[in-house]
């Protein structure tokens, strides 16, 4: 029986490359890590974090309320106290909506 490739999906990053994601320094993952309580990626033997897709939609969410909408860290932890279910379905529709525009921008340039 031929051997079949399949792609292999990522459980875990490195801090490193959470920081490369969100084009910020490690030191500030660091940071909201001590700040924010629904922030706590697991860690290895060696006390490397480890963080999942989750995790990173958590940074995602804080990133979003801190850095593009200017919210200050206990506004941030307000709103994620308040209504994390609506904020991340806001995200979401966020994200959809970029997509649809860079569609819309690739359709043009086409025509």
């Amino acid at each position: 029986m031929p051997y079949i490739e399949k792609e292999i999906e990522k459980i875990y990053f490195t801090i490193g490359e959470v920081a490369d994601q969100f084009g910020v320094a490690t030191s500030l993952i660091r940071f909201w890590e001590s700040e924010f309580s629904i922030l706590h990626p697991k860690k290895n033997k060696k006390g490397n974090r480890q963080y999942t897709k989750a995790d990173i939609e958590k940074i995602k969410l804080i990133y979003h309320l801190v850095k593009d909408r200017g919210f200050t860290l206990n506004g941030a932890k307000e709103m994620l106290k308040k209504s994390p279910e609506e904020l991340q379905n806001k995200m979401d529709a966020i994200e959809s909506l970029k997509k649809v525009k860079q569609f819309l921008i690739e359709l043009k340039e086409r025509i």
